[in-house]
């Protein structure tokens, strides 16, 4: 259970920590992706304006760098740009590539061709953005090389998610280290917890067989009475739940200590559900099993048989008068589910996550009539943990209960 709390705790932190470093380094690509995409478009704004160079007075005024700040004086002397003017029905005019080098006329025309098939007025081709417009019945189409600030964008982005991960891995190997003192105290406490358990269980034990005695001497001395049979029903009551708690105990004491043989599943499962068929039949119910054979599990045999025998039970105790009970036994593909079905009254799925909780009970009145007292499915959980498995509880439609426990082979 603690280690069980430590991974939670390291899990939980860490997904926390990778949404918090996704959304940042997303808004940070977005907003660097846009910032390029800006800057190129006031580029080839301009470039357009005056037909695909720069206005020789675009800097001579200040009204251009109050209304673009962040625009460098040297931005006409830095970018590196192409343009192809075409005709009405597609043909090429001409192509100025006198301001870059990487791309020539043939080249130039094909990105037009390219981009005319499109049908936008802007995008990205490679990584030259664009901006086609129509000066009477020509189009032209001017290229912005944006290589070089894509590739550090790209860079950028890269060096966010590698530092990322690495701050990840280190944060995930710090958690690892801490999370063992953080749960510490917690850690301690469960321990003195199920140790007083234990030993308030054990010194309990006596007192109550002294009891059950000295009431059984009394019943040989005067006789039979409601008072003493009472006294026995409370104090065998007292008995099975002292012994339920100092099982349920040591189930999470010595989990890893559990004896595992290899033994006949499919007959346990028989024997065992035919000590309760006259139990079902005394009570007006009926008990099916669908055993699949020869089905064999390396695990503890008592244990296993304590878990059919507590589903079985509590199948019967809160079934409806009249009703069924399934108990099925099947192999699957990596392991064996165990299932008891019962139809019942009522069973809210709000319930169902609380019906492994130690004392929980469905009737909030907790009368005694069942005798139950509501660790049967903690103990049931207790021994499935043990084995590694799972236990699960599940209902159709809010008149029956299915409790499955499945362990791997």
């Amino acid at each position: 259970m603690i280690r069980a709390l430590r991974i939670k705790l390291v899990v939980a932190a860490m997904f926390s920590l990778t949404v918090v470093l996704t959304v940042i380094l997303s808004v940070v690509a977005v907003v660097g992706y846009q910032r390029t995409v800006w800057s190129a478009d006031v580029t080839l704004s301009m470039l357009s304006a005056n037909d695909g160079k720069f206005p020789e007075d675009l800097f001579s005024k200040g009204d251009f760098l109050r209304e673009h700040p962040r625009i460098s004086q040297e931005l006409p002397y830095e970018s590196r740009y192409f343009s192809v003017f075409l005709s009405q029905d597609g043909s090429v005019l001409s192509a100025n590539t006198g301001k870059i080098a990487a791309v020539d006329e043939e080249t130039a025309v094909s990105f037009a061709e390219s981009v005319l098939s499109g049908g936008k007025e802007q995008g990205f081709v490679g990584d030259y953005r664009y901006i086609v417009y129509s000066v009477g019945t020509e189009t032209h189409i001017i290229f912005l090389d944006c290589g070089r600030i894509m590739s550090m964008f790209r860079g950028m982005v890269l060096i966010g998610i590698g530092v990322s991960l690495t701050g990840l891995l280190a944060v995930g190997l710090l958690l690892g280290f801490l999370s063992g003192r953080i749960v510490k105290p917690f850690s301690e406490n469960y321990e003195k917890q199920k140790r007083f358990i234990t030993d308030a269980g054990h010194e309990l034990k006596t007192p109550l067989t002294i009891i059950d005695a000295d009431t059984e001497v009394l019943e040989m001395d005067i006789g039979e009475n409601e008072w003493l049979r009472d006294i026995q029903i409370q104090t065998k009551r007292l008995a099975n739940l002292t012994n339920d708690l100092i099982f349920l105990s040591r189930m999470e004491e010595s989990q890893a200590r559990m004896e595992m043989i290899e033994f006949p599943l499919s007959d346990v499962a028989e024997e065992t559900a035919e000590g309760f068929q006259a139990l079902a039949k005394t009570h007006g119910k009926t008990l099916i099993c669908r055993i699949q054979p020869m089905i064999s599990l390396q695990a503890n045999e008592k244990a296993l048989r304590q878990l059919i025998s507590i589903l079985l039970d509590n199948a019967i105790k809160y079934s409806d008068e009249g009703g069924q009970i399934i108990l099925t036994v099947e192999k699957q593909k990596a392991s064996v589910s165990l299932s008891v079905f019962n139809t019942a009254q009522s069973v809210p799925r709000e319930s169902l996550s609380h019906l492994f909780d130690r004392f929980y009970r469905t009737d909030a009145s907790r009368n005694s009539q069942t005798g139950g007292y509501g660790l049967g499915l903690s103990i049931a959980q207790a021994v499935v943990s043990a084995h590694k498995g799972r236990i699960t509880a599940a209902t159709q439609d809010e008149r029956s209960l299915q409790i499955t426990a499945v362990f791997p082979l």
